[in-house]
């Protein structure tokens, strides 16, 4: 069966958030701290992520590792704080996506592991 957000209670809905880091330690670092906290219940590391962007006026490219952070819309925004306390770059990714629909279980699961 599977859960849909609710609509009475946006805090319950299920986010995924998007963060890249440089290399792969400090990756494992966030993510560590972040699942510790329960600010997230779930973080998986992409490597061998490529990004091409625009930085100081120059087009960069760069190799990193992906984070995909699973937390809820209550945690967002202590999670947006710590992750960028924890990032080495000066302007983090951090974009938040809102799941329309996950598996009834696992989104409970989220809920219980943010929970607190």
């Amino acid at each position: 069966m599977a859960d849909r957000p609710p609509t009475d209670n946006r805090e319950d809905a299920i986010l995924v958030l998007l963060c890249t880091c440089p290399e792969e330690a400090q990756a494992r670092e966030i993510a560590q701290r972040l699942v510790e906290e329960r600010l997230a219940a779930c973080v998986n590391l992409v490597p061998g992520v490529g990004s091409i962007y625009r930085w100081e006026g120059r087009v960069e490219s760069t190799g990193e590792v992906l984070l995909l952070i699973k937390t809820t819309a209550r945690r967002h925004d202590a999670l947006a704080q710590r992750l960028a306390e924890l990032h080495p770059y000066e302007v983090p990714e951090i974009l938040a996506l809102p799941v329309v629909e996950a598996a009834a279980a696992y989104a409970a699961w989220v809920r219980a592991s943010c929970a607190g």
